[in-house]
């Protein structure tokens, strides 16, 4: 495993199989703009891709939001990303934030989103660019751009009907409506919700039991389960065809196998 990223508003940690990503600027409720979160979150992408230790990411806050989205601030002065007319705004979110969704749609492993706070505006659409989302007590969710005047603009109207479905997608987006971890969980926003104090421990428990797994296999499954909603049937097929004829060339395959037959613990090689 090489070594890993040091950031200044965000702080990378490992363990096991498991990386966690916490957002460290709690002075700006980890807003995504006005400082270098982007950036951490695109090398952090990278960084798991290439390392086949890694089997899973957690993705968190620290302080008491997980992210406010946009700087607010910056959008009152027409500052940083937020300046200039409308095509040079425009170039700014393909140059910036939308960095992001690119970054999360190539990582390669299962990502857990950890929501100890509001996740407001384009946070919310980070927990939507995860595979799973634990929501803390004290998790908000909030599609909030139309209270602004704005748009989702870092494609938060393509990931968030993916998870609720079109028309909760629909009510959400163009209310700006907020809610919390209970109503997360009864539209499957969040997979659960769980006290503040469980919420690590939850988020790195289901981590490591996905990184328990065959590493290979969880990559290829992942990438299938992005694949699914955006590919035909007969295409979709030729690709698990693919998919499944490396697995069946692995070590890891055949450990599992027989582990399975010699009614043990199976250990995997990532080979």
């Amino acid at each position: 495993m090489t070594e890993t990223p040091n950031f200044e508003d965000a702080k990378l940690d490992v363990e096991g199989r498991v990386a966690v990503l916490t957002l460290n600027r709690h002075d700006m409720r980890n807003a995504l703009t006005g400082n270098n979160i982007i950036q951490h979150i695109v090398d952090t992408v990278d960084w798991v891709n290439a390392n086949k230790d890694i089997s899973a990411l957690i993705i968190t806050g620290d302080g008491s939001a997980f992210s406010a989205g946009g700087n607010i601030k910056a959008m009152a002065s027409r500052s940083d990303d937020f300046g200039g007319d409308a095509g040079t705004v425009a170039q700014s979110y393909r140059d910036g934030i939308q960095r992001i969704p690119l970054a999360m749609d190539k990582l390669e492993v299962p990502a857990i989103a950890a929501v100890n706070g509001p996740a407001i505006g384009a946070g919310c659409d980070l927990t939507c660019m995860c595979d799973i989302r634990i929501a803390s007590t004290k998790a908000k969710f909030g599609e909030t751009f139309v209270n602004l005047g704005l748009i989702p603009g870092d494609g938060g109207a393509y990931f968030l009907q993916n998870i609720v479905g079109y028309q909760r997608a629909a009510e959400l987006t163009l209310t700006g409506r907020i809610v919390d971890g209970e109503e997360a969980v009864k539209i499957g926003l969040a997979l659960e919700v769980v006290e503040p104090e469980d919420l690590m421990p939850r988020a790195m428990e289901l981590a490591q039991l996905i990184a328990s797994k065959p590493p290979i296999t969880t990559r290829y499954t992942k990438r299938l389960l992005r694949l699914a909603p955006r590919t035909e049937l007969r295409d979709f097929l030729d690709q698990c065809a693919f998919f499944q004829a490396v697995c069946h060339q692995t070590d890891d395959h055949h450990e599992a196998v027989m582990a399975f037959i010699e009614k043990r613990s199976a250990t995997f090689t990532a080979q």
